[in-house]
């Protein structure tokens, strides 16, 4: 059996709703729109290598504007320098219409009385762009960190509703693919947590002041060349398991090529590496090369075209940014020189020149992985051209030919493709590798591995239907945790008819708890069965299940969750995600649980043994019908007997406020504990609200110090259904 069963919706309610004041009902109005959703296309494979079929993409520019109206005859394709027949072509739209992809509101973490916009849900073939933004902590220096951050915050206020994105460090525990998203509080939280790292490679300063005493950079810097590499082979490995086209937008100070001798550092590594090898050869005598660990004792060159070669066979284009902008190479206040004035003009004249060496060997390395992946290098712009590279993922056409038998001599091949006409910018990958899709395929995966990528995965899977509600909770003598409410529909799930009567389901439940950079900071695992009374069972089929579970949490701020459901019986799996802003109670700010909202008058469980619960009206799915009553709840922290609480309701439709309640007074009469304030309110919906997806936000202030008012908020998105 499941270690934990359904907290019953009809005892959490008569539990708060018994000790809560009842506020006034306010009804929201909304007038009907209309919506239309976003074409949906065929995914796409981008690099596509068969027996019969080479098919590369290629990106046409001019000036900085993407040419869409190319037609096959304008092109000419060459394989290792022969020119090849294109029999396969089509131009790929990343993009939604205009109106779709108008830019939302970022949430601020600052800013109390704004509700943010939930993500638009995106599915596995919808257009978008892929885009992971990797910040090279590792070799970006404190001097440009402020512009990095600056401009990566402007970056996430102008994407579109339907653009995937993720924000990655290369310093730290690394999490590649859970990253990818399109809620900006998940990206404002990864950028807030965005700081220069001590052990930057490129140190304090752009250019190390003339005459400063003392090294610029630490002892740790110089080991961590290897920690980039290793970081971006992760991300893109990472990447390789997204569907169609992505980039990697990489942000760094300083990525060189010149040659290296392994140090004493990188020797002992090696040493390591080969002593975990011989420790796990398989009884043949081969060794398992453990890719965890970069390739040593070669020159950065190889290590970067590594990175490309992995990049072209996980689709994904590479654009650099040097993050040290428009430098000016000259002297400056902080420098010092000494000595005469010939002297010191020698100085001036050394300085610029070896300044401007320091800029063009600090990003040989970025134009490289750039180049060879069909992306560019952008340099010496202090808004790090990152509009330009939305603007270049726009579209792109996928152009194929019919491959020759040397193809497939698991050589490298050479790729370049050039239009007939002058005027215009045409890029591709370097090449591809002569594998067929068949050599190239990855081995079946477990049910492990299928559960994780699941887990993982930014597109949920939807062979089982799910629907993820979770928030914060602070419950005395148990502490900070989740509380989540997982919904099924009974239809995807195979139930058992047993002899006693019992209809059985098993289930797998994963969940797992993703914080800074997207390290897995938790997780949960269940299995067992869900057994329905017979004269429950037509009732479960009609409204669904609700199975809930507490998950305990130590970090403060915003992180993810993620669970995954695998139906034993027949395989099929579902996924849901969501972000949760944890407070710290620690600091006595002013904070909330997150808000339980359900349809007042709906029927209860059955029994809270048997997890069955009208859940289509309950606080898993949050449906509700025009003209219904919504009750909700929540829990108010770090009141006290001095505070004047007030509680104000506000609702949300595509981003605008539809209705705001004017703040009314939360009683504390008879409460006892004021560190754990229990309140709630009902919401009359009107009953000409058009169907849609809406926000609640609940605004707790405490207006005590009338200098500073304490405020604290929380939102819950919920659906209204004719």
């Amino acid at each position: 059996m499941f270690v934990q069963v359904l907290l019953s919706l009809c005892l959490i309610f008569s539990m708060l709703l018994a000790t809560f004041g009842q506020q006034p009902s306010p009804s929201p109005k909304q007038t009907p729109t209309t919506q239309e959703k976003p074409a949906e296309i065929d995914s796409q494979d981008v690099v596509r290598i068969t027996t019969n079929l080479v098919q590369v993409d290629v990106v046409v520019t001019k000036g900085d504007k993407v040419v869409s109206d190319l037609q096959p005859e304008d092109f000419e394709i060459f394989e290792d320098g022969k020119p090849q027949t294109i029999t396969n072509f089509s131009y790929v739209s990343n993009v939604p219409d205009a109106a779709a992809a108008k830019p939302t509101s970022v949430a601020r973490s600052k800013d109390k009385s704004t509700a943010p916009v939930p993500p638009a849900k995106i599915n596995l073939n919808d257009q978008r762009r892929t885009i992971a933004l990797v910040v090279d902590d590792l070799g970006i220096s404190w001097e440009s960190m402020h512009a990095v951050k600056t401009q990566i915050k402007k970056f996430i206020d102008e994407l579109s509703p339907n653009d995937l994105v993720a924000i990655i460090r290369t310093g730290g525990d690394v999490g590649a693919l859970q990253q990818f998203t399109n809620d900006k509080r998940v990206l404002q939280s990864a950028l807030d947590r965005l700081h220069w790292n001590p052990c930057s490679r490129a140190g304090i300063h752009v250019f190390q002041p003339l005459g400063s005493t003392g090294p610029d950079s630490s002892l740790c810097s110089q080991y961590v060349m290897n920690s980039t590499i290793k970081s971006l082979k992760f991300i893109l490995k990472g990447m390789s398991l997204l569907p169609g086209r992505k980039s990697m937008v990489f942000l760094s100070d300083y990525l060189p090529v010149q040659d290296q001798q392994p140090s004493a550092y990188d020797q002992t590594v090696n040493a390591m590496r080969d002593a975990s090898n011989s420790n796990n050869s398989d009884p043949e005598g081969a060794t398992t090369d453990d890719s965890s660990l970069p390739d040593l004792g070669t020159s950065y060159a190889a290590q970067l075209q590594r990175i490309a070669e992995l990049a072209i066979r996980s689709s994904v284009v590479i654009y650099s940014v040097d993050t040290r902008g428009l430098q000016y190479t000259g002297l400056t206040a902080a420098d010092r020189l000494t000595g005469n004035s010939r002297q010191m003009q020698a100085q001036i004249n050394s300085i610029m020149s070896s300044r401007s060496a320091q800029l063009l060997n600090g990003r040989e390395g970025s134009d490289l992985i750039a180049r060879q992946t069909g992306g560019f290098l952008i340099r010496n712009s202090n808004d790090f051209g990152l509009k330009r590279v939305m603007e270049d993922q726009q579209g792109y056409y996928l152009i194929g030919f019919r491959p020759t038998e040397e193809t497939f001599n698991r050589n490298f091949h050479h790729i370049k493709a050039r239009l007939k006409r002058s005027g215009f910018t045409v890029r591709t990958r370097a090449g591809f590798y002569g594998f067929t899709e068949e050599q190239a395929r990855p081995p079946a995966l477990s049910n492990t591995d299928v559960m994780n990528k699941a887990l993982i995965s930014p597109f949920g899977a939807h062979e089982v239907s799910i629907r993820l509600t979770t928030f914060f909770i602070d419950e005395p003598g148990k502490g900070p945790m989740l509380r989540s409410f997982l919904y099924f529909d009974p239809h995807d799930l195979t139930f058992i008819d047993q002899p006693d009567g019992f209809h059985v389901t098993n289930l797998d439940i994963d969940g797992m708890l993703f914080g800074d950079n997207g390290r897995v900071i938790g997780q949960t695992h269940q299995s067992g069965s869900v057994r329905v009374l017979p004269d429950a069972y037509e009732r479960t089929v009609r409204d669904g299940i609700v199975y809930s579970f507490d998950l305990p949490v130590k970090l403060r701020g915003g992180i993810q969750f993620r669970v995954a459901v695998r139906d034993v019986s027949s395989g099929r799996i579902g996924s849901a995600g969501q972000f949760v802003d944890i407070p710290n109670l620690q600091n006595g700010r002013l904070a909330m649980s997150g808000i339980v909202v359900r349809q007042e008058n709906a029927a209860v469980p059955v029994a809270a043994s048997r997890i069955v619960d009208q859940a289509g009206m309950g606080p898993a799915v949050r449906r509700f019908h025009q003209g219904a009553n919504a009750v909700f709840a929540y829990m108010i922290y770090n009141g006290n007997q001095s505070a004047q609480l007030t509680a104000q309701t506000r609702v949300f439709h595509d981003g605008k406020m539809i209705f705001s309640s004017d703040p009314v007074p939360v009683s504390v009469q008879g409460k006892t504990d004021l560190q754990h304030l229990a309140n709630s309110g009902r919401l009359q919906l009107a009953s000409d609200m058009a169907p849609g997806d809406y926000v609640l936000q609940i605004i707790v202030a405490d207006s005590a110090d009338k200098q500073k008012p304490r405020v604290a908020s929380q939102w819950t998105d919920f659906e209204v259904v004719k």
